[in-house]
Formats: structure tokens, C-alpha cells, sequence
């Protein structure tokens, strides 16, 4: 590549493949400094943003989580991921896709809108990594998911089961989207598990749950195996709540609870999930107005790699 364009990748680079290094303190950035486009043809991975947090029942925030991931995603940039053997952007045509528009000011709307955002990219053929946002966005991207996908196991990991009770209208709220999304078959409570729960719900509505202190007592080795055990080979939606992690990990969310995973327990744990059918997946609750040294995003940029990864390994990697 010329000198003179070896940097600004997000709209200079000419391929949708391969890893080029840049300056990590400047530049645009992108999601792993991949090109911007709308443009779905050839492409097998595509990253957006959904800055939406009006349904968030603590700290507002997360609006500015898809651009805090794409900023702290940078650092990781100039190489390959560590430590996968091969680069999934040598496997993935990948791109940026922006952020999924709506009208703030029309809130009953916006789930239709995510939804919408989602179908079409399903519908070219692609896959999606999607950065939150608050977590209600992963219940109109499950319905996309599933539409194209049939019923889904979810790997859940979070600090809360976001199974609470609601009424049939469906309120906009970050804590009873797997409850909806049970209810209406979008995916399969016997084939789906939560992981990283440190707060009351007494009713799990099946699915299973391996909380904080669980994992803590366990190898991440083993909780790996007693996920993939529960999935087998149903199509998956994988979702990580960053408050999964504890605060002390990742303070720049919006509902932070003691006792959580450590970011080493996290992706030891995903990393161990290679071969899973993952066929969507999202990063949400990253909320900077609470972040230190940008030490939660990174995290978020981190674990939305090792997603990537995984996805590369099962669809990808021959």
C-alpha cells in the first residue's frame, strides 16, 4: 500500500480482507479499522452500531457505546487477534456498517427500526456483529435472527437473567427481553444458557443458568464444555452484557453488579466455545460516561473480537 494511504483505513483500504497495521492514536475509526460501507456485496460479516439507551432502568449511557467499542478497537487493529492461530479478516470480507438510524423522538418506533436494520442485512446474506446500545436491542435483532434462523439457542452472559415479567404490549425495557423472546419461540430455553448471573429472578423460565459464583468455582475450561453440552448444534445468538464482567473490569456500565467475571475468565470462556453454530451475536452496555481509561470498552473490543473469531472458525477456517 503507498505510504501516503497507509492510514484511514476505514475509507482508504481496497480490500474488505486482510489486517494492516496503522497508528493506533489517530486515524478513523471504524470497528478494527474496517472499510465503512454500505455496500453488502462479496460481504460475509458486517459490524453495526445501535446507539439506543431509553430503555435502560438505572444509568443512561450506552448510546455512546458503538462508538466507544469502534475507538477502543483501534489498539487491537494493527495485528492479529491474540491468540487465534489465523486472522479472521483474512477469512471474513468485513465491514463497518454505520449505526442503525431512528427517530429518537419516536420511541415506539425504534424496535421496529432495529428490526428493520436487521433484516436487511440477513437478507444479503451477511452475518452481524451488532454494538449496543442497551440490552432491549438484542429482542428485535433475535426476531430478525430467527425469522431467517428458526428458533435460536442463546448464550446469555450477564450480571441479570433480563427474564423479568412484563405485560403483552411489550414495554420498552432492558431487563425482560428473554422473557418475550421465550415466550414467543424466538429461541429454545432447553438449548440456551445464562451466564454470570449475580441477581434475583427466581423463575429462570427454563433456561439454564450458571451464575457468578458457579463460574467462579469452575474453570473456565469447564463452563465452556457445560455451554457447548447445552447449544449442541442449534444455530446461536451469542450476547455479552458487559456488566457481566465485574465493575472492577468494567465500570463504564449503566447497572454494574459485585462479584462478577474477570475479563481473563470471559474469554477464556468464549475462546472455549470454538465450533458452536453462532450465526448473530452482540456486544451491549458499554456506557462510557462511567468508563475509566477506557478500560470497559476495550473489553467490549476485545470480546466482540473474540466473537468474530469464533464465527471465522465454524463458517470460515477450513
Amino acid at each position: 500500500m503507498d505510504i501516503a494511504f497507509n492510514n484511514d483505513q476505514a475509507i482508504t483500504r481496497d480490500s474488505l480482507y486482510g489486517t494492516a497495521s496503522e497508528p493506533t492514536y489517530g486515524g478513523i475509526t471504524s470497528f478494527m479499522r474496517r472499510r465503512y460501507s454500505r455496500d453488502l456485496r462479496g460481504v460475509d460479516l458486517v459490524v453495526s452500531g445501535v446507539p439506543f439507551d431509553t430503555a435502560t432502568t438505572n444509568r443512561p449511557g450506552s448510546r455512546f457505546g458503538p462508538r466507544a467499542v469502534r475507538a477502543a478497537s483501534v489498539q487491537m487493529a494493527w495485528a492479529r487477534h491474540f491468540p487465534w492461530e489465523f486472522d479472521p479478516f483474512d477469512l471474513l470480507a468485513t465491514v463497518d456498517y454505520g449505526d442503525c438510524y431512528f427517530d429518537h423522538g419516536q420511541p415506539q418506533a425504534t424496535p421496529a427500526a432495529i428490526e428493520a436494520h436487521a433484516d436487511t442485512i440477513l437478507a444479503a446474506g451477511c452475518a452481524m456483529l451488532t454494538l449496543g446500545g442497551d440490552h432491549f436491542i438484542s429482542y428485535p435483532l433475535l426476531k430478525a435472527h430467527a425469522r431467517k434462523h428458526g428458533p435460536l439457542a442463546l448464550i446469555h452472559f450477564d450480571a441479570h437473567s433480563d427474564t423479568w415479567p412484563d405485560e403483552e404490549g411489550q414495554r420498552i425495557d432492558h431487563g425482560t427481553m428473554f422473557y418475550h423472546a421465550a415466550r414467543e419461540g424466538l429461541v429454545d430455553p432447553a438449548r440456551s444458557v445464562q451466564v454470570g448471573l449475580r441477581t434475583t429472578n427466581d423463575d429462570v423460565m427454563g433456561f439454564q443458568v450458571l451464575d457468578a459464583r458457579e463460574v467462579h468455582r469452575q474453570t473456565p475450561e469447564q463452563i465452556a464444555e457445560r455451554i457447548r453440552a447445552r447449544v449442541g448444534d442449534q444455530p446461536v445468538y451469542l450476547t455479552f452484557d458487559i456488566d457481566c464482567l465485574d465493575p472492577a473490569f468494567a465500570p463504564g456500565t449503566g447497572t454494574p453488579v459485585c462479584g462478577g467475571l474477570t475479563s481473563h475468565q470471559a474469554l477464556e470462556i468464549l475462546r472455549g466455545l470454538r465450533g458452536i453454530n453462532l450465526v448473530g451475536m452482540d456486544v451491549v452496555e458499554v456506557a462510557p460516561p462511567y468508563d475509566s481509561a477506557e478500560i470497559t470498552a476495550l473489553a467490549g473490543a476485545t470480546i466482540a473480537m473474540e466473537m468474530v473469531c469464533l464465527y471465522a472458525a465454524r463458517h470460515k477456517l477450513k
